[in-house]
């Protein structure tokens, strides 16, 4: 199933301060994380009350066709290295296991994304909610078809969400090959050539990122958003009842949030950055609020660009966005401390 474009993360990644060897309330992520390799066949479903698995997906190859700055590649080791000394605030019965990288090397664009579906399918069938730590955005379109594959199984017509904090729709044709702008569409149409309904919400856009043409092309798919500045400017209820309105049709969500959401104050490190962006309390809000609604299966952050980061700021914010999924979801399942 996995190729020379699949690699186990090293351990030396997960490397930190220790305050106790043996107090579990003194621990942090680097003493608790497991590494698992996804090409062995004798792995077995995970029995416990909460496992997440992180998955690197190192490519900009996508960011790359779309005319962006390239460096996203090694965001996923960048993220990590933020998430090692995080505490562990949840109980022993929450597991954190890292998946390892899918590489884009070698191969094309389409051939990794490929096998992160495979990835993310696999991760799904042991039973544990799957991390994805990008890369450029083009993670969406590997990211979704993993889901989509595992939830195939179990049902003819699966009904997924998809809730993208982001400062662009990624509505662009695609008649070169996808890229970092594209995924949604191709999601779009793949949806119809299956006969599967698109749901496609976008929070964060910004005008002066998005061209006519591409909110046209967002009405005409049904694709839902709303604009940054009435993120910023609508009242917690408004924003609430809209994404109720979104969220009581489906049965599954994907969330993603693409770095450039966030004003350059916060995350500089990345492709494009934003200086009218959202500031990350505000969004970190309503992702709780999609994580209560038990719907949610996966779950990624795309565009840290190590190469453009200022003090390690974006890969921080990743990091402490991860933190908040994690024991959002600990605090419904009663594992937290």
């Amino acid at each position: 199933m996995f190729n020379k474009n699949y690699k186990p993360t090293d351990e030396i990644v997960w490397r930190g301060r220790i305050d106790s060897e043996t107090n579990f309330d003194a621990f942090r992520w680097h003493q608790w994380v497991e590494r698992i390799d996804l090409r062995k066949n004798d792995l077995l479903p995970y029995e416990g009350k909460l496992g997440f698995a992180f998955i690197g997906f190192c490519c900009d190859e996508g960011i790359k066709r779309n005319k962006g700055r390239g460096g996203a590649t090694k965001g996923p080791i960048s993220i990590r290295k933020e998430l090692a000394n995080l505490p562990c605030c949840f109980t022993q019965e929450v597991k954190i296991f890292d998946a390892g990288n899918i590489l884009c090397e070698s191969c094309t664009l389409e051939e990794s994304q490929k096998l992160l579906s495979k990835a993310v399918d696999k991760i799904l069938a042991l039973n544990l909610f799957p991390i994805v730590l990008g890369g450029g955005h083009e993670v969406a379109f590997g990211h979704y078809n993993g889901i989509l594959s595992y939830l195939k199984e179990k049902e003819d017509k699966p009904n997924i969400g998809i809730i993208n904090f982001d400062a662009h729709f990624d509505l662009r044709p695609y008649p070169n090959g996808g890229s970092s702008g594209t995924m949604f569409r191709q999601i779009a149409d793949q949806c119809r050539e299956r006969g599967l309904e698109y749901a496609y919400l976008c929070l964060g856009i910004q005008k002066h990122r998005n061209t006519i043409d591409l909110f046209k092309t967002a009405d005409r798919l049904g694709a839902q958003y709303i604009l940054a500045k009435d993120m910023i400017n609508y009242d917690d209820f408004s924003i609430i009842e809209k994404l109720d309105d979104f969220m009581k049709l489906r049965d599954y969500f994907y969330i993603t949030i693409c770095s450039d959401v966030f004003s350059s104050a916060y995350a500089p490190g990345v492709s494009a950055t934003q200086p009218f962006g959202l500031e990350p309390e505000r969004v970190l809000k309503f992702l709780k609020y999609i994580l209560r609604s038990n719907k949610v299966i996966s779950f990624d952050i795309a565009e840290v660009s190590p190469r453009f980061d200022q003090d390690n700021t974006t890969a921080n914010l990743a990091a402490v966005l991860i933190f908040s999924v994690i024991n959002t979801l600990a605090q419904m399942n009663n594992v937290d401390l």
